[in-house]
């Protein structure tokens, strides 16, 4: 008990022999030491306002200065609250404090009775089995939440960070000597060398993969909880968001991913998981492996139908009229699996899994239709199988109608192989939403007329996503317009939404004149994949120059002849911002 006397008698706290331990101030030691001595005579709790008007004075309410210095022994650990049982310390404000019960930590106590929180280290041995490492590893996950919650979550950064640091210091040196003893593979060791994963990278997926073996609230999973546990200041935040986004070899070699969840306020959130091929692979490694799933790439090549388009922007780097904008944000926020959860509670629809959308784009070539469904189907992280509906009538005649049942009968196919559910992109779908000849007509209108028929009832009975695109929206047949749930329109850009796309369009690196000017391009009434083409006609005449500079002139030159069609329509259109 020589370290216990010794804190209740020295009458120089900051000579005690803890007190280098603590971390704390004069005054909070002091503190510590009336909880020691009232514990001692038997009184485990204490009151915090007793406490501080016993050793601050209660006059002019001079113990509510000393507020702070239980709230920093409480995120130190060294003592606990009795009467708080359920609330964050992080989330208490000093008030709440003053009626609070206290009480001495096992910690502290145990650092009275031994002079020290450290254990002696366990003779060091190989891992036997995967669960004993993945012990070490999850205990490992569980200092750098302690240490990212001393971070980040108090105003305070005096806390006890160090002998925490210290800790997981150690334990990382004591898995990594474990492990080179160790002559059995260990799976998730094995996957971090197969795709040299760095010591964050394997943090993030250490944590994700606690959460699993956990199946706890899912505290782990948002994307500022990792990058929080990884990061150090505010830089490395921004730094080490790289190690979770698209291009990233956790989420692009698949071996994570995430949902988005709308928030309460409106929001999206990212929710990661380990992908089920790899947990499998970690809980089961001895069990055979499942049957893979055919991949939806793979399928594709052997058929003749579709195009398998891969989309590399979201919808958040489109430029878009504002209520085109709300519009598809609307649908966006109906798409959420709660939405259909909830649809389907209240006997609205029976499909689970999510909601069924038809949708047309409509608006003059170049405008951003194609490209704004691609962005939309990446945001909702589903893959596109686009058919080119101007290539039907180019079959043989009579083979039309069959065609027409074959592109809806493929996709369900190709859908039901891989228990995918792909968006369907129907571009340029104009003759097959076109009304229909009302008179007897000749056997080639006939023959549309049964086409459209047909196309008309896969609409009907169509379950997922289909984005029909078209330049021309009032010759539609009303009975498509009826089958459709939302018509978008996508119009020229204006003058202001035309000044983004040539700020985001123009070659960053290239060198212009000077007294450019971006504003007068802006000016010309020109479509996003008009402006597109102007910029890769122009840097194509610009590169081959003695002096490669850009100028206004180069511009308005490519510009006449765009708005003369001097060259044809580029078929890429959408744009980014």
């Amino acid at each position: 008990m020589q370290y216990l006397i010794d804190f209740l008698e020295n009458k120089q706290i900051e000579k005690t022999k803890i007190f280098s331990q603590l971390k704390c101030s004069n005054e909070e030691a002091l503190i510590l030491r009336y909880l020691v001595d009232r514990h001692v005579k038997g009184d485990a709790e204490s009151m915090v306002f007793q406490v501080l008007t016993e050793l601050f004075s209660s006059e002019n309410y001079e113990y509510v200065k000393h507020l702070p210095l239980v709230k920093n022994l409480l995120d130190l650990g060294w003592i606990a609250q009795s009467n708080f049982a359920q609330a964050k310390i992080g989330e208490l404000s000093n008030l709440e404090l003053v009626n609070a019960s206290v009480s001495l930590s096992m910690a502290f106590v145990k650092l009275l009775e031994e002079g020290t929180l450290e254990a002696p280290p366990p003779k060091l041995a190989p891992y036997n089995d995967n669960l004993e490492y993945l012990k070490d590893q999850f205990q490992r996950i569980e200092l750098y939440q302690k240490i990212s919650t001393l971070r980040y979550n108090y105003a305070k950064k005096s806390l006890n960070i160090d002998r925490l640091s210290k800790r997981l210091a150690k334990l990382e040196e004591r898995i990594m000597e474990r492990i080179k003893l160790t002559t059995h593979p260990l799976p998730v060791e094995t996957l971090f060398k197969e795709y040299a994963l760095d010591t964050k990278e394997q943090v993030i997926f250490l944590a994700l993969l606690k959460e699993e073996y956990s199946g706890e609230l899912e505290s782990l999973r948002e994307m500022n909880t990792l990058i929080n546990l990884i990061s150090e200041n505010e830089y490395d935040k921004i730094k080490y968001r790289a190690l979770i986004e698209e291009s990233s070899t956790l989420i692009d070699k698949e071996i994570i991913d995430y949902d988005e969840l709308l928030t309460s306020f409106g929001g999206v959130t990212r929710s990661f998981f380990i992908n089920e091929e790899f947990l499998h692979k970690i809980m089961h490694p001895h069990k055979t492996k499942k049957p893979e799933k055919i991949k939806l790439d793979t399928l594709v090549e052997e058929q003749e139908i579709f195009e398998l388009m891969k989309p590399k922007t979201k919808l958040e780097d489109v430029v878009l009229h504002p209520k085109t904008r709300e519009l598809l944000d609307t649908i966006l926020k109906q798409m959420d699996k709660n939405v259909a959860k909830l649809l389907t509670e209240w006997g609205v629809t029976d499909k689970r899994k999510g909601i069924d959308a038809k949708l047309i784009f409509y608006g003059p070539p170049g405008t951003g239709k194609t490209m704004t469904a691609l962005s939309f189907s990446k945001t909702l992280k589903r893959s596109v199988l686009s058919f080119d509906c101007s290539k039907i009538l180019s079959m043989y005649v009579g083979e039309s109608e069959k065609n027409v049942r074959k592109i809806f009968d493929s996709y369900k196919e190709l859908a039901k192989k891989t228990k995918t559910e792909p968006i369907l992109l129907l571009n340029e779908a104009d003759q097959f939403l076109s009304a229909r000849t009302t008179s007897g007509g000749s056997g080639s209108d006939k023959m549309h007329n049964q086409m459209q028929n047909i196309f008309l009832e896969q609409i009907e009975s169509f379950e997922g996503i289909l984005i029909a695109t078209t330049n021309l929206l009032e010759t539609i047949d009303v009975a498509f317009s009826r089958r459709f749930d939302y018509k978008i329109e996508f119009a020229k850009p204006n003058y202001k939404q035309r000044l983004v796309l040539w700020q985001n369009m123009l070659p960053q690196n290239a060198d212009y004149e000077e007294n450019f000017s971006i504003e007068s391009l802006a000016k010309a009434e020109l479509t996003g994949g008009q402006i597109k083409v102007i910029i890769k006609n122009t840097a194509l005449n610009v590169a081959v120059k003695a002096l490669p500079i850009f100028t206004n002139n180069d511009f308005n030159a490519a510009i006449t002849r765009e708005k003369k069609g001097a060259f044809g329509e580029d078929k890429t259109v959408g744009f980014v911002s």
